[in-house]
């Protein structure tokens, strides 16, 4: 098995705060689509190379892919370009045609060793790529999951350039033959393994997509049970979900009041060395204080992005 090895005198990718709550993917041969991409309120949109395009058509979606970012008409959006697989006919060009365009990062499909991580990463050092391109990482295979640990473990060294994990659950499934029922009874066990490696080593994690876009109540579950799990958001495949998958994902009013009470009550000069304090009668604890500044802090971006004055909002 190969393992990600970590130079001592590395420091883990610092990354902007952002949300990432809804990730919609868009089929790169459809460019209808790529641009009512622009106009909706996602925080990250994928335009896709793999699996939503057909073969015959896998030449036009990268051609289109690229110029859709080349143009740089997104706005705020965070905008991913997944690759075909490298060792497809299609792979190694995908990724040139991306580390050229620089988008903000290459989503590498059906992740199932570090090797896949590490190998990747190489081929964009070595095209001299620019440094903010960040790598994501889908994780749709039974090896994947059992190699989250040590995939995740990439995170840390910033030649990896290693952020974030996309759960492929379609694919999960159709490998596992499990079912999928309306309370992901099968799948739970590999979404907390795969989040909580992910969280060992800093890396977002972005829950699997929901068929049905016309069943709004079960879209509205499947993205309170994600976030009950602790993932960061939802990819998407309809416009539709977008909204929702928004609300259910961003800090509530009372999230940030309870955030913000606790970071005045640890910068008052009596709990500046304090581990533990009280917090209108509960013990809150250092870790708390992180816990809520990541809250405020989302939910600053998010606020702020709702006064920019774009079409997309």
């Amino acid at each position: 098995m190969v393992h990600c090895t970590i130079n001592d005198a590395s420091e883990p990718i610092q990354m902007a705060m952002r949300p990432r709550r809804s990730v919609l993917y868009v089929p790169g041969d459809n460019e209808r689509a790529i641009e009512k991409a622009k106009t909706l309120p996602a925080d990250a949109i994928i335009i896709d190379l793999e699996d939503s395009v057909a073969p015959a058509n896998k030449e036009l979606a990268r051609q289109q892919a690229v110029a859709a970012i080349r143009e740089r008409g997104f706005g705020s959006h965070e905008v991913i370009l997944r690759v075909n697989p490298i060792e497809t006919p299609w792979g190694m060009n995908d990724l040139h045609a991306a580390i050229a365009v620089n988008p903000d990062a290459i989503l590498v499909p059906k992740v199932s060793q570090p090797g896949d991580i590490t190998g990747t990463a190489k081929v964009v050092k070595a095209a001299d790529a620019d440094p903010h391109l960040r790598l994501w990482a889908m994780i749709e295979t039974p090896m994947g999951i059992i190699n989250a640990r040590d995939i995740a473990a990439c995170g840390p060294d910033p030649d990896n350039r290693l952020v974030c994990f996309v759960l492929g659950t379609n694919d999960l499934l159709k490998e596992s033959r499990a079912r999928a029922g309306s309370n992901r009874f099968a799948v739970v066990p590999w979404l907390a393994m795969t989040l909580v490696a992910a969280r060992a080593y800093g890396l977002d994690v972005i829950d699997g997509v929901y068929n049905d876009f016309k069943d709004d109540l079960g879209f509205r579950a499947e993205c309170e049970h994600g976030r009950t799990l602790g993932m960061d958001g939802k990819t998407l495949i309809h416009p539709s979900q977008v909204i929702p998958c928004n609300e259910i994902f961003s800090p509530s009013e009372d999230e940030v009041t309870w955030a913000r009470k606790i970071i005045r009550a640890f910068e008052q000069p009596e709990n500046a060395r304090k581990g533990v304090i009280t917090v209108e009668g509960k013990m809150v604890e250092r870790l708390h204080l992180d816990m809520a500044k990541r809250v405020a802090g989302i939910a600053e971006v998010i606020a702020a992005r709702s006064r920019i004055d774009e079409p997309w909002f």
